[in-house]
């Protein structure tokens, strides 16, 4: 292996020790220590180097919270303690967003003007922020204020509309959320008399009658910090049912529950877990995907925010059930609050012997990672996830073969997220059957929505399978201000604007499907006459430009061509006629869903479809009005 090292500077020994707080100090001469004359007889790499490269992704973070910025020099140390050619590490670098290459202050706020933000008042902070800090950006030196910030997609805080992140480096580094975002609170952030209490999510089902909850049962009820509190309210109990019944029962229930998975692809979780749990080769693991980037979704990340003892036992399920001894916790980088409780979860519950060689004393071990992403929405497409708790650059694989058979590190791997695992410990808890009761006999169960946009009292609700629309908007207290409701998007930027007329569309799987729409994550996106479509339409097309991985031609160049599309319409400009260009639009999304390696590309045209297809968007020369400012004035 040819690693060809080089930097200009070498690693400052602050560099040095934060690449040492995560992989310990160098050995030898072979991984960065000093050298030795025995260095000149033998060399240490092999499998035990390879074996290491999976830290790769906080070693980096741990270099960024110390620094601020990745630079070459602790570029190249790294790739010297993991022995990973430096094209391969810079490779990675340069692939999240929340790792800077370049020269950066110790402070960057990252505003959100993604879609639900957009909607209440984003582009008004961002306007403000470049009236305090110089324009998006611009370096510390430049503005003269030691900080320097930039638009971001979707932070997940769509709950309480604006938002930011603030990444803080230093000898005490920070991730601080703010929502709702107001750029005067940056220094106040950045330097706070004493730390504040968290904010709670907006939950207000929560403020009532909780008899029809079920996940979110707990939240508000119990201490999310405290192990006692979790279990004074059941906790473990399911844990200690699972283990009582065996593995095959508890896939037994799942199956007679019909669980279909809460991220999208609405696949049978008892098949995905009895093809690890049957499969002979070893060792298997456990991934609980908690990556939700979708803009417009925060259910995950209020569940781990106030019931993260929930996710730690539910993940204990699977990984018994599925014969894992390792699981992990993939976490958004944009979840500061989520990864801390989480991470404190972890640590109290094997603590206490809910984790590790022998759990519960029952004679099985198990134990959890928490791992950090650094900002990439594919990270969420399942492969994409493993290759990047591996390492490497968050690229999906082609399937088959599927992780079941070769997933994390090579081996059997079952992957859910939040919202899926959470379910597993209500049904051992009232049974397969009666889960199956709930809801219709397709959907079984509830289901989390994230309601955001212009409604009255935006939150996270619960819902069995079934409820429509217009009995959500309704309870939520109806769109804002009493104006008229122009179009919900459903399943966020991945899925389909839907007019007025699917107000009594039942929310289920398939008749959300037979409208020509999806149940995604669960993104309830509602929009008013006021709302600019046009701008909102470029958002999504520029989304899914930035966020396509790149690697495969049809997503990569159709991201791009759907951009390029929407701007020449929205101008009316189109090249030939409209119609034309509607024509390859269609061409566009069909190539994209036929040859994308994964759902990235297969959705991304998606929206900018069913848009059209309503007439959301007037498009010159189609007899639809074209529209500017608030989306109702001709052009």
């Amino acid at each position: 292996m040819d690693l060809r090292l080089g930097a200009a500077a070498q690693a400052t020994d602050e560099e040095q020790a934060a690449v040492a707080s995560v992989l310990g100090p160098p050995e030898t001469g072979w991984d960065g220590g000093q050298r030795t004359a025995a260095d000149g007889h033998v060399a240490y790499g092999g499998h035990a180097a390879r074996a290491r490269r999976h830290l790769l992704l906080p070693v980096l973070h741990a270099v960024q919270e110390q620094i601020g910025w990745i630079s070459p020099g602790a570029l190249d140390y790294v790739c010297a303690r993991l022995t990973i050619p430096p094209a391969e590490t810079y490779g990675v670098a340069s692939f999240y967003a929340l790792f800077r290459t370049t020269s950066s202050p110790a402070a960057v706020v990252h505003v959100c003007d993604d879609l639900a933000c957009r909607v209440n008042g984003a582009e008004r902070a961002c306007e403000e922020m470049e009236r305090r800090f110089g324009a998006e950006g611009a370096s510390a030196d430049a503005n003269g204020t030691g900080i320097t910030w930039q638009r971001s997609p979707c932070l997940g805080q769509c709950d309480r509309g604006s938002a930011a992140m603030i990444q803080h480096a230093g000898a005490d580094p920070a991730r601080t959320g703010l929502a709702p975002f107001d750029p005067a609170q940056v220094r106040r952030a950045l330097a706070p008399a004493e730390p504040g209490e968290p904010v709670p999510p907006l939950v207000p089902q929560t403020a009532g009658d909780r008899s029809s909850l079920r996940l979110l049962r707990r939240v508000g009820l119990i201490d999310p910090g405290s192990l006692d509190s979790y279990r004074a309210a059941g906790g473990y109990e399911m844990l200690r049912r699972a283990v009582a019944a065996g593995p095959q029962a508890v896939i037994r229930e799942l199956k007679d529950a019909k669980l279909l998975g809460r991220g999208g692809a609405a696949f049978p979780i008892a098949v995905k877990w009895e093809a690890v749990a049957t499969n002979p080769v070893r060792p298997h693991y456990v991934v609980c995907n908690a990556d939700e980037s979708e803009p417009g979704t925060f259910k995950d990340r209020v569940l781990m925010e106030e019931d993260p003892y929930a996710l730690v036992e539910a993940l204990t399920i699977m990984g018994y059930t599925c014969g894992a001894e390792q699981g992990y916790i993939y976490i958004r980088g944009e979840y500061p609050l989520a990864e801390a409780r989480q991470r404190h979860a972890v640590d109290q519950a094997r603590d206490r012997g809910f984790l590790g060689p022998d759990v519960m004393g029952e004679g099985f071990a198990f134990d959890i990672e928490v791992r950090r992403g650094a900002g990439a929405y594919i990270a969420g497409e399942e492969t994409a996830l493993i290759n990047s708790i591996e390492g490497k650059r968050a690229e999906p694989r082609n399937k088959p073969p599927f992780p079941a058979q070769v997933g994390l590190f090579g081996k059997p791997t079952a992957i859910n997220n939040v919202e899926t695992l959470l379910c597993v410990p209500e049904i051992l808890r009232i049974g397969g059957p009666a889960f199956a009761q709930i809801g219709t006999d397709s959907s079984t169960g509830t289901r989390l929505f994230c309601l955001s946009g212009c409604v009255e009292r935006p939150g996270l609700y619960e819902y069995e399978f079934g409820v429509t629309l217009r009995q959500m908007i309704d309870e939520a207290g109806g769109v804002r201000g009493g104006r008229p409701l122009r179009a919900v998007l459903l399943g966020g930027a991945a899925g389909s604007f839907v007019g007025p007329d699917a107000l009594d569309t039942a929310l289920t799987f398939e008749a959300v499907r037979a409208i020509g729409a999806t149940l995604g994550s669960g993104v309830v996106l509602v929009l008013d006459d006021t709302v600019d479509m046009t701008d909102l339409l470029r958002r999504i097309a520029r989304f899914f430009r930035d966020e396509s991985c790149g690697q495969c031609v049809p997503c990569r160049l159709g991201t791009v061509r759907q951009e390029e599309l929407l701007g020449r319409l929205l101008r009316g400009t189109p090249i030939g006629s409209a119609e034309q260009e509607l024509a390859l639009l269609d061409d566009i999304a069909m190539v994209a869903r036929d040859a994308s390696i994964c759902g990235l590309g297969q959705t991304a045209v998606g929206a900018a479809q069913s848009a059209v297809r309503l007439g959301l968007v007037g498009v010159a020369g189609t007899g639809g009005a074209p529209t500017r400012g608030n989306g109702k004035e001709p052009a």
